[in-house]
């Protein structure tokens, strides 16, 4: 909302993750159903606008990702943000080299818009204070392996939308 109370449309914004379905479980009773996200680790939020995506761009993902093999991820601790809970990705230094090499192609879309300083690759569980982190605990560690990224694209109504789907080498 704007200060005049006008609803600020996010339709076409765009961001890059990495899907992580063997975390679904502990995820989905802590995150919204309704916004189309399932458990990932973002690579990058915001990208380009999806009104910039042509073929060269998604070539240009496809052959950057291509360079970057499967990831075999554990998660094995549960750490905070303020007001956030969230799982430790490890090893955390591919996930890290995922994000400088987009921004480094794409310097205009810094991570989270360039708010933090730190880059730091996380599984977002929910809002602190609503995670039954005793419960989370209780399912790691976990292990999952990561084969691709994925382009999401808010609609309309700010539902996230997969647009595309790009190999890890």
């Amino acid at each position: 909302m704007t200060a005049t109370g006008t609803r600020v449309s996010r339709e076409g914004e765009t961001a890059l993750v990495l899907d992580v379905p063997e975390a679904e479980p502990l995820v989905r009773p802590w995150r919204a159903r309704d916004v189309g996200l399932g458990a990932h680790v973002t690579v990058l939020t915001p990208f380009l606008h999806a009104g910039v995506i042509d073929e060269g761009v998604r070539g240009e993902l496809r052959a950057l990702f291509a360079r970057f093999p499967a990831i075999d991820v554990r998660f094995g601790e549960i750490r905070r943000f303020p007001g956030v809970v969230y799982l430790a990705p490890e090893p955390v230094g591919v996930f890290t080299r995922l994000i400088e090499a987009v921004t480094g192609r794409w310097p205009q879309t810094p991570p989270y818009g360039g708010l933090y300083e730190e880059i730091v690759p996380h599984l977002t569980l929910g809002v602190e204070g609503a995670v039954d982190e005793v419960r989370v605990a209780g399912g790691l560690p976990l292990a999952a392996r990561v084969s691709a990224v994925s382009l999401l694209a808010r609609d309309a109504v700010g539902r996230w939308r997969t647009a595309g789907l790009f190999p890890l080498g």
